[in-house]
């Protein structure tokens, strides 16, 4: 079959003698090829069925073909089977007849299967000698393996000759997949020379698994598909059981199923795919190639074993198969559960009481325990049979034999009751009930099915049994939380509102809890608060929260959690140092949702503003929730943001007196946050909570308010006022009225009903500062609320205050004066000013400025001197003032000049100076000189005709300090002042100025010199140089002089400058001058200064380089003069840039035309100038701009910044827009300079487009594309949990932490972990638990030893990080503690005592609790865990007396254990009654019941031990109670004699105690003993009745029957009892009458 020679391998375990010389190749023989080998036997024999009766001409025929099917399937099966082993190095093949040309894949594949290396070869080959050279290598190292190739080269390899190429790898096969590997249950004879061949050693092995299949070739006997079914079983038994039933037609099917079992569980590759494996035209080698795996097979782990089929473990129950139940025309449904009973179909079959045999709809529920849904419905009454059978056979006690009677009853009269069928409070795992009320209902049994969240039928098992006639009960217990439905039926009908929907919560469901509150903000909470917050746990079921608060360092604090009501918890706890605080919430043992809670707690803040009003504590939606904040003269930004399940609009009004009107519109129900902030912080007590209601049936905006206590002014100190509030057509809601100051401090309100329905309220104002009214109607503020009212005083005119320089002395006249008035504290009130001229008793016209804050300035003129009289009242009250005013003539002291006054003065020297005063009036004239020891020295005045003449002699040195006042004016605003010196000083001189250091060649270079100090002396200066300078000395006349000189060459200068002929500090001095500046290097550009180009209204700009025109360029020579087309300068901003001597230059043209720029450099045109430049209206996009980091890539979560310059583009908007993954927040901010800088914020990741429009045009590069990639924040990394907290970590106790780095951005966590030795400690382990959070994991070492953890994200350390933990012992059996249990210790007998167990403190172990009752018998308490580390023991002392409690934790008694615990009994038992007893011989295994009646008993319960006489008690005992009515229900599994003992309150009831006997059946004993044991003795004597027996009379005795205990039919009966020793089971008749009689015979 594989090509135009024949291959031989030599190494095969194939025998020559087996050789055949049939031609199976598909293709002539030459003549001359008589003498080449033949192919290997092993190839031939895959023949050998065939070779008997086939026709060789038709077989040479197929075989020729080049699409023959065989063919196909050979090639493809090779390849698969090449690719497997190829596929561990990730190399394939994709056509088998050409990759193997280059040999590279051959010599891999080779390399594989022989697990050698082969020579050096060819990698890259190119040529074909290369690829021959290859092939030949894998060629030669077969042969030297001892596979021999005959007949075939490397050029066949190469010419891609696909019959070749099969037949070489056919060789490979042969050899290392059916040859050499050693098989299971072989030996090694087996596979020597001496053994079968290879093709038979693969038939013998499968003999030897499925000997009961006929599989004698590896062609026609597979097609089937049930034989590789059964090998696969074979191999696993259970993987593949029921290939029995398989269908032979279904022969792709049945393959498909096996294959891919042993494909999935036992490593067996499909290399031949299961339509090829059934088609007859298969070849023995794919088949062989396939098989050859299944050998060495192994099964993995978790493989779906399932048994064979076995109808035996069927189950079938409901009440569609009970012996009776079921009624015409009603559905009997029944459940058949397949679970355990392997592969199978059901069948059911109903035979009809006329013999009509119908099938039963079957329906399957698809649940884990593989149940049926069967229904039928009876169609007449009497015997019917219903055979179940699976897979053909009938299941367990199948037929079943039902007798229907009677018709279908009513549902829609049934009712049902009970805990079970309520909406909500089913809780998973706790057993629940209901009752199903059947009274008038008619014949049927009700039925339930429970519907579970995931809609399975069977996953609730329903278990429905009668209490009494008419009432049945039905009870459940689910384990899966979510919504039930729960569907009741009667006689195959639903009854009303069936199904019933049954929300099932957890017992505890964590997260239905809610924590809130100001105590868990991020931000606002401060040192020294009271941080509260409170949980809520409705509806989440049984536990208690606990909540622990970690402060800065890890220390925890301490917590105040107070119950308030059912539901609600609340909690304190007072910061007392700043940091971070992380609140952890959990609810029996679970964390609830958003925890843990991290809270930025500030430093402790004092502030004087305050906040008040309803939108802080509540609203309502779709009203404004309004508040007031006041600053009381504290400055600062205020700032308000409003947090909570909705975004609220903020709006505020700022009323103008330091205060503010704030409201917000919260759009949902649920708990805000208001942050009142100032300068970004928060103030005092913000943020306040309030919680937003929703809207009802009341109308606040209905709510009228009016009267004079709502007035803006009018209110007095002390005076009572009062407003009227109408409510009448507001609805129905709570009305508060609230008046408070500016400091929040509240002032009494009275209400009042007036008779119109209206309220009065009533304040009275204690203060003079404003004061607001607040009017709110059902937590909302009413129209106009809160009211701003401003309180006055009573007038006082004795507290008004007038001063000012009216008031005092030097008043002249003519000139403008004033003074103030202050009335602060005097009252509201009118003010008058009356001014009168004494002389001449004219009023002078003054001006009253109201400076609106109750001050008041008063502006007035004196035209005369004179003296005046000031009047004032306010309020009509005379205001005190003290004396009248006096207005001088005044002089002009401006027009007095001092001459000869020298600045210095030598000691002892007559100084002389000249006052002229020509023109002025005269006056007197005071000269006050100041020595320099603060004494006073006298000068001499001589009055001349110019004036003064004044003579003084400084005596002292020093600084003399001399006051002129002419007419008691001064002269000048300060004191002459003279320097007193020895002698001359020429260091005292001092030069300054440029000159003195550069100048430029033909400029004037300046300086000063200044002599004051140096005492009287010549001044010299003198200049050297390349060529004379010109000198210009000017003196100032106050000891200074300026000094210029014109240097006319270039070079270096001498400039000296003596006093006295003694050089001056600094002289000579060396300036250097230099050439005037080449202008003609100046380089001007830019749009502002081209000729076209500059828009109208756009700001714009050139610049000056004048970095080439030399050194020391003055920025301060550089000037701009800009004309518009009207001639006049426009305003310019010459800007010197970083870079020397380069300068901006920016101007706007606020109209089009022609512009002129002058630029000139020291008063010298710059090349060019004057430019002329063209202003045109419009605007131009692209010179708009846009750059920054914000448009090259950005970060989530923070801003992302760019600059937009729109200079030089005209008028036109700026318009911004991004679009992206996320809705990202801009912000823009205009820099007033043409440009603006953006800022925005990404919340996701992706690609966002960024477009800028001017004019609504693109600017170029709109739009713009940004990738933003996530924030990397190793800050907002949170660590937390058990695994490091100090107390925490215990020896040898698992633990972990968690690491949350949802908030913190990509990025890898490396957690290290190390003991006290620096060792790491090795059994770390980090598990991903979803949403960005990590659980740590690790077993901590010896007690004592230090651990240090370090968590680092993106590398780098995360906060509080590294964290030090010591490790605990294991567990501390001292710490553990016991609450519940009273100092007297003792417990009321009956009733279930209970204590808990805390041991969150004492590390881990086992529990364990042992209890001893009186008698010294151990009791099996309840031990449950209602928390983490906390435990519940229960118990019911049934007896009397002292128990004894022991309780071990890690084998080790707890601290007070063991202790006693006393029962004492209660109740009084001798009131209780036995109603209805049990049995005294019943059947074992069934259930039975005793009923006490203890409803007059008092306090306590029943309760009952059941004992064998062996002393084994019976546990299975159930007591129920209802309405004082003690139900008993037990089980006595095993037969024989058995003590029952009935206490109530620990004491024994009356009949308490007696014995019963079990037995395997009733109806061993004869009826007159069953009867006996049926009935109640209601009398201990016998009746007598005398009736006449062969004639005589005879006295026969019968005994007394409780009727009430017999079953009576409905319709009435006659109940015929028998004597005792003479009738038998027989004696049982029952007549239809209306009344029962008992009748003797």
């Amino acid at each position: 079959m594989f090509g135009e020679r024949n291959v031989f391998a030599a190494g095969s375990n194939s025998g020559a003698a087996n050789n055949s010389n049939k031609l199976h190749c598909g293709e002539q023989r030459n003549a001359g090829d008589d003498d080449k080998t033949a192919m290997p036997s092993d190839y031939y024999q895959q023949q050998e069925p065939y070779d008997e009766n086939f026709d060789e001409d038709m077989e040479a025929e197929r075989d020729l073909a080049e699409d023959a099917q065989w063919k196909k399937i050979q090639q493809n099966t090779f390849t698969r089977w090449a690719n497997e082993h190829l596929k561990t190095i990730d190399r394939s093949i994709n056509n088998l007849e050409t990759d193997l040309s280059d040999g590279l894949r051959l010599i891999a594949l080779i390399e594989v299967l022989s697990q050698k290396r082969m020579p050096k070869h060819n990698k890259r080959p190119s040529f074909r000698s290369q690829k021959l050279e290859n092939v030949s290598v894998a060629l030669k190292f077969l042969e030297d393996e001892a596979i021999k190739i005959v007949n075939i080269d490397s050029s066949d390899i190469v010419d891609c000759k696909l019959k070749l190429i099969l037949g070489l790898i056919w060789t490979l096969i042969l050899h290392y997949s059916i040859s050499m590997p050693m098989w299971d249950g072989e030996d090694d004879n087996q596979i020597n020379g001496s053994g079968p061949t290879p093709k038979q050693r693969l038939l013998n092995w499968i003999h030897a698994r499925i000997p009961d299949m006929p599989i004698n070739n590896f062609t026609n006997d597979w097609t089937s598909g049930k034989a590789v079914g059964a090998l696969v079983d074979a191999c696993a038994p259970g993987l593949c059981p029921d290939w029995e039933m398989w269908d032979p037609k279904d022969a792709v099917q049945n393959a498909s199923e096996a294959m891919g079992l042993a494909d999935d569980w036992l490593n067996v590759r499909q290399l031949i795919k299961p339509e090829e494996l059934v088609n007859p035209n298969v070849d023995e080698q794919s088949m062989m190639t396939y098989l050859s795996q299944y050998p060495n097979s192994k099964l993995k782990q978790g493989a779906p074993l399932r048994p064979k089929t076995n109808p035996n473990r069927v189950r079938a129950y409901g009440p569609g198969i009970e012996p009776i139940g079921p009624v015409v025309g009603a559905p009997a449904n029944f459940i058949v559960e397949t679970f355990s009973a392997g592969k199978g179909v059901v069948d059911v079959d109903i035979i009809h009481p006329d013999g009509e045999i119908e099938k039963a709809e079957v329906r399957f529920n698809n649940d884990k325990n593989l149940t049926y849904s069967v229904s039928y419905i009876p169609k007449m009454e009497g015997d019917y049979k219903v055979i179940v059978k699976y897979s053909g056979r009938d299941i367990p006690k199948s037929p079943f034999t039902i007798k229907v009677e009677g018709h279908a009853g009513d549902a829609s009269k049934v009712k049902v009751t009970g805990p079970g069928i309520q909406p909500a409070g089913v809780t998973i795992t706790k057993p629940t009930f209901f009752d199903i009320l059947t009274k008038g209902a008619g014949r049927g049994v009700p039925e339930v099915i429970i519907i579970d969240p995931a809609n399975h039928k069977t996953s609730v098992a329903a278990k429905v049994r009668q209490l009494e006639e008419n009432v049945w009960r039905c009870e459940y217990v689910t384990a899966l939380q979510g919504l039930h439905s729960v569907n009741v039926f009667y006689a195959g009908t639903p009854i009303p509102n069936s199904p019933f929907p049954v929300k099932v919560v957890p017992l505890s469901d964590a997260r239905k809890v809610r924590a809130s509150g100001r105590g868990l903000q991020a931000t606002g909470v401060r040192v020294g608060d009271d941080a509260d917050f409170k949980v809520y746990t409705e509806g989440a079921g049984e536990g208690i929260p606990e909540v622990r608060v970690i402060g800065p360092g890890g220390m925890n604090q301490n917590v105040a959690l107070t119950k308030v009501d059912g539901t609600t918890y609340e909690c304190h706890y007072y910061p007392t140092k700043e940091g971070r605080y992380v609140a952890m919430v959990t609810f029996a043992g679970q964390e609830v949702p958003k925890s843990p809670f991290e809270v930025k707690v500030g430093p402790k803040k004092e502030s004087s503003i305050v906040a008040y009003g309803p939108g802080l504590t509540g609203g309502v939606i779709g009203y404004p929730a309004a508040f007031v904040v006041e600053t009381n003269g504290e400055t600062g930004a205020l700032g308000f943001t409003v947090a909570g399940p909705s975004q609220a609009e903020i709006e505020c009004h700022d009323n103008g007196d330091g205060s503010a009107l704030v409201k917000y519109h919260p759009t949902a129900i649920g708990e805000y946050a208001v942050h009142i902030l100032c300068d970004n912080e928060d103030i005092p007590k913000s943020p306040f909570i309030a919680q937003i209601l929703p809207r009802t049936d009341f109308h606040p905006e209905l709510v009228k308010s009016y009267g004079p206590g709502l007035e803006k002014n009018g209110l007095t100190i002390g005076q009572p006022t009062s407003f009227t509030v109408d409510t009448s057509k507001a609805g129905s809601a709570p009305l508060d009225v609230f008046v408070q100051d500016v400091y929040a401090n509240k002032i009494p309100v009275e209400v009042f009903n007036n008779p119109d329905g209206t309220k009065k309220c009533t304040y009275t104002p204690t203060t003079g500062v404003p004061h607001t009214v607040e009017i709110n109607y059902g937590c909302v503020a009413t129209p106009n609320s809160p009211h701003r009212i401003y309180v006055g005083v009573p007038v006082d005119a004795n507290k008004v205050q007038a001063f000012g320089p009216w008031l005092q002395p030097g008043v002249r006249p003519n000139i403008a004066t004033h003074f103030n008035v202050d009335a602060r504290d005097a009252g509201e009130a009118e003010l008058k000013v009356k001014i009168l001229h004494e002389d001449t008793k004219v009023e002078i016209p003054c001006r009253i400025i109201d400076n609106e804050d109750s001050t008041y300035s008063v502006e007035v003129i004196p035209p005369t001197k004179g003296a005046y009289t000031t009047t004032m009242t306010y309020g009509g009250q005379r205001v005190p003032l003290g004396q009248k005013v006096v207005v001088e003539q005044t002089v002009d002291v401006s027009k007095i000049k001092v001459d000869g006054l020298e600045p210095t003065a030598p000691l002892n020297s007559l100084q002389q100076f000249r006052i002229i005063t020509n023109g002025l009036p005269k006056a007197d004239l005071a000269v006050t000189i100041t020595s320099p020891s603060g004494s006073r020295v006298r000068a001499h005045v001589i009055p001349t005709a110019e004036g003064f003449l004044v003579n003084f002699t400084p005596t002292q040195i020093g600084e003399y300090l001399l006051k002129i006042c002419f007419g008691g004016t001064p002269i000048t605003p300060r004191p002459f002042r003279l320097q007193c010196l020895t002698g001359s000083d020429s260091n005292k001189v001092r030069a300054f100025g440029p000159g003195l250091e550069r100048g430029i060649v033909g400029q004037p270079a300046e300086f000063m010199i200044d002599t004051r100090g140096a005492g009287q002396g010549g001044l010299g200066v003198t200049v050297e140089g390349p060529c004379e300078a010109a000198i210009n000395c000017r003196d100032n006349g106050d000891g200074t002089c300026n000094v210029a000189y014109l240097p006319t060459e270039v070079g270096d200068y001498t400039v000296n400058i003596t006093f006295n002929e003694r050089h001056i500090s600094g002289s000579p001095f060396q300036p250097i001058i230099v050439p005037l500046p080449n202008l003609n290097n100046t380089r001007v550009s830019g749009i502002g200064i081209q000729p076209h180009g500059v828009i109208m209204n756009a700001p714009t700009d050139f610049m000056v380089d004048m970095s080439k025109v030399g050194s020391n360029i003055d920025s301060n020579k550089l000037s701009c003069a800009i004309f518009d087309p009207k001639g006049n300068v426009l305003p310019s901003k010459i800007v010197p840039m970083p870079n020397e001597d380069i300068f901006r230059i920016m101007y706007t043209p606020f109209e089009a035309g022609r512009y002129t720029i002058e630029l000139m450099y020291d008063n010298i045109p710059v090349p060019g100038s004057p430019f002329v430049v063209h202003v045109k209206s419009g605007c131009d996009p692209s010179r708009c701009k846009a750059y920054g980091p914000g448009l090259e890539k950005g970060l989530t979560n923070q801003n992302n910044k760019f600059t937009v310059e729109t200079k030089g583009a005209g008028n036109g908007g700026l318009s911004l827009a991004i679009e992206g993954p996320s809705e990202a927040k801009m912000t823009c901010t205009d820099n007033r300079d043409g440009s603006c800088d953006v800022d925005y914020l990404a919340t996701d990741p992706g690609e966002y487009d960024i477009t800028i429009r001017f004019a609504d045009k693109h600017i170029p590069g709109s739009p713009f594309r940004v990738i933003v990639e996530e924030t990397v924040d190793p800050s907002k990394v949170k660590v937390y949990g058990p695994g490091i907290e100090h107390g925490e970590v215990r020896e040898a106790v698992p633990t972990y932490f968690n690491v949350d780095v949802g908030e913190a951005g990509p990025g890898r966590i490396a957690v290290k972990l190390t003991n006290s030795e620096g060792i790491p400690v090795d059994n770390l382990r980090v598990e991903d638990k979803g949403n960005g959070i990590y659980a740590v994991h690790y077993v901590p070492p010896k007690q004592g030893s230090v651990l240090t953890c370090q968590v680092k994200f993106a590398e780098v350390e995360v906060p509080f990080s590294p964290f030090v933990m010591t490790v605990f012992p294991k567990s501390e059996p001292k710490k553990v503690t016991i609450k519940g249990v009273n100092e007297k210790k003792k417990t009321p007998a009956s009733l279930p005592a209970e204590f808990e167990i805390d041991t969150k403190k004492a590390g881990q172990a086992d529990i364990n609790v042992a209890i001893k009752n009186p008698k010294g018998k151990a009791l099996v308490p309840r031990l449950e865990e209602v928390g983490s580390g906390t435990y519940v023991v229960s118990f019911v002392p049934d007896e009397c007396g002292t128990y004894h409690v022991s309780i071990k934790y890690g084998d080790k008694e707890i601290e007070g254990s063991p202790f006693k615990l006393e029962a004492f009994p209660t109740g009084e038992a001798k009131k209780c009654k036995l109603v209805e007893e049990a049995p005294k011989i019943q059947p074992s295994g069934s259930k039975s019941h005793l009923s006490v009646d203890a409803r007059e008993a008092g306090n306590g319960a029943v309760t009952c031990k059941i004992t064998s006489k062996s002393g084994r008690e019976i546990v299975d005992i159930d007591v129920i109670e209802k309405d004082g009515f003690f139900d008993i229900y037990y089980a006595l599994n095993d037969p024989g004699d058995y003590d029952i003992n009935v206490k109530f309150g620990g004491k024994d009831i009356p009949n308490g105690s007696f014995s019963i006997k079990a037995v395997e059946s009733v109806d061993e004993h004869t009826h007159s003993e069953y009867i006996e044991e049926h009935t109640k003795i209601v009398k201990s004597t016998t009746q007598t009745t005398e009736h006449l027996v062969n004639g005589k009379s005879e006295s026969i005795t019968y005994r007394p029957v409780a009727l009430e205990k017999l079953p009576l039919p409905t319709t009435g009966g006659i109940i015929v009892v028998g004597r005792p020793k003479m009738c038998g089971p027989s004696s049982f008749q029952g007549k239809h009458t209306t009344k029962p009689k008992l009748v003797g015979l």
